[in-house]
C-alpha cells in the first residue's frame, strides 16, 4: 500500500467558491445587532454605509468613483452593467476565455441581441488577442479566468481615456491583483470569492464615465426592478450609501464586514496580494516539479495566483480511455473529501478534467503545503489499483 502522509491541512477548505472563511473566523465574531431589523433603518443602513466604505478603502478605489451593493452576487452586479449601459447601436466586444466569460457573450447575443456585437473567445488555458479590440468599442471581460486559471497579464490593451466603457468582471481576481481603476468603468465582484464570505451579493464599482453611461442612455430592452438604477433620468446614489435595491441578509453583510475587518487588520489589499502570490507559488512550482501534470495556463504570464487549474500527463494516464482520464482528478478529489485532507478542489464541471486548487489570501500556506503531497499519494495510490 502506498504511505499515506501524516501532515493534514488544518483547514481543508480549497474551493475556488464560495473561497475559504478567513483565518479565526467564527459565528460568534459577528456583530448581530442589525439582525431583525428592517435593512433601512439607522444602525443596519450604516453598516450596509461602513461594508461599502471599506471595501472602497481597501481595494484603492478612486474618489469619485461610485461603489455599490447588487443583488444576485457578480452576476447580478455585471449583468446590471451590461443591461444598463450596452447598446444604443455602439460596437461591443465581449471576450472570453472560460465558462462565466461565455455567459457574458451569451447575454450579449441572445438575449440583448446586440447588433454590432464582436466576440472574442479561447480555449481553456488561453486568452485571445485582447490587443485587437478597437478602443472606440465597449468591452465585456474577464480579468481572471474562475474556471481556466488563466488571467489577463496587463492593461496594456486598453487606452487610457479609450472611447468606450470598459467592463471588468473582476470577482476572482479583486483582493488578489491590483485593479486598475483607470481604465476601468464598471467592475463587479461577489463577497464570496477572495474573501471567503457568503454569497448572493455582488459590488458594483462604477466610473465617472459609467455614470455618464447610464444617466445619457436608456436601453430598448425592458429592465427587471434588480437592475434599475436611475430614478428619474439620474442614477440613483441611494443604492451607493447602502439603500440596496432589494432586500440584503443583514447576516452575510456582517460575515462581509469581518472579512474585510480581517483583511484591514492583517495589512489590506497589499497583505492579501503577498498571500495569494505565496500560495499560488508553492503550487506552481510544485506542477512544473510534478511530472505527471502541467499547468492548464501554458504561459506564465497569464497564470492566476487564486485559482490554479492543473491537467494531467504522462504516459499513464494517456494509456487511460477519455472517459477513465476524467474520472482521475474525480477520484482524486473525492478520496481526500472522504478523508477530510481537501474539499472541492475538482476542476470545474465544464473545463478539461483538472484539479483546481484556491490559493486566494483567506487560506493559509501551511495548509496548501500540506495539502499537495496528499494528491501526490492519491495519485500514486489510484495509479497502482489502490483506489
Amino acid at each position: 500500500m502506498t504511505a499515506q502522509p501524516t501532515l493534514r491541512p488544518e483547514r481543508p477548505f480549497f474551493s475556488s467558491g464560495p473561497t475559504a472563511k478567513p483565518p479565526g473566523w467564527s459565528l460568534d465574531k459577528l456583530d448581530t445587532r442589525s439582525l431583525g431589523r428592517s435593512h433601512r433603518a439607522s444602525y443596519p443602513k450604516s453598516r450596509l454605509k461602513y461594508a461599502i466604505d471599506l471595501s472602497k478603502e481597501l481595494l484603492g478605489v478612486p474618489e469619485d468613483y461610485l461603489v455599490g451593493i447588487m443583488p444576485g452576487s457578480d452576476t447580478g452586479a455585471l449583468e446590471c452593467a451590461m443591461w444598463t449601459m450596452l447598446g444604443g447601436g455602439r460596437p461591443v466586444t465581449v471576450a472570453a476565455w472560460e465558462s462565466f466569460g461565455n455567459v457574458w457573450i451569451q447575454d450579449a447575443a441572445k438575449q440583448l441581441k446586440l447588433p454590432n456585437l464582436t466576440t472574442l473567445d479561447a480555449d481553456y488555458g488561453e486568452v485571445p488577442d485582447l490587443a485587437s479590440i478597437p478602443q472606440d468599442n465597449d468591452v465585456v471581460f474577464t480579468w481572471n479566468g474562475t474556471t481556466s486559471g488563466a488571467k489577463i497579464p496587463n492593461t496594456d490593451w486598453l487606452a487610457p481615456n479609450r472611447a468606450g466603457v470598459t467592463i471588468n468582471d473582476a470577482t476572482s481576481a479583486i483582493f488578489a491583483m491590483e485593479m486598475d481603476w483607470a481604465k476601468l468603468d464598471a467592475t463587479t465582484y461577489s463577497w464570496q470569492k477572495v474573501m471567503g464570505s457568503e454569497a448572493q451579493h455582488g459590488m458594483l464599482i462604477l466610473s465617472p464615465k459609467a455614470v455618464e453611461r447610464i444617466e445619457s442612455y436608456d436601453p430598448d430592452w425592458p429592465l427587471p426592478k434588480l437592475f434599475r438604477i436611475k430614478k428619474k433620468g439620474k442614477l440613483d446614489r441611494a443604492i451607493f450609501e447602502g439603500s440596496t435595491i432589494n432586500t440584503p441578509s443583514m447576516l452575510a453583510t456582517e460575515d462581509y464586514i469581518m472579512a474585510l475587518e480581517w483583511a484591514r487588520g492583517i495589512g489590506g489589499r497589499q497583505a492579501m496580494f503577498e498571500r495569494a502570490d505565496r500560495n499560488a507559488k508553492t503550487v506552481l512550482d510544485w506542477i512544473e516539479a510534478t511530472p505527471w501534470l502541467r499547468n492548464m495556463v501554458a504561459d506564465p504570464a497569464q497564470r492566476t495566483n487564486t485559482g490554479v487549474c492543473m491537467v494531467f500527463q504522462g504516459d499513464w494516464y494517456e494509456s487511460l480511455s477519455a472517459e477513465e482520464q476524467a474520472n482521475v482528478p474525480k477520484k482524486i478529489a473525492a478520496e481526500l473529501e472522504k478523508l477530510e485532507v481537501g474539499y472541492d478542489f475538482n476542476g470545474y464541471r465544464d473545463a478539461p478534467p483538472s484539479l483546481r486548487i484556491w490559493c486566494g489570501g483567506s487560506v493559509e500556506h501551511e495548509d496548501i503545503a500540506r495539502l499537495l503531497p496528499w494528491i501526490e499519494w492519491a495519485y500514486e495510490a489510484l495509479k497502482n489499483g489502490e483506489l
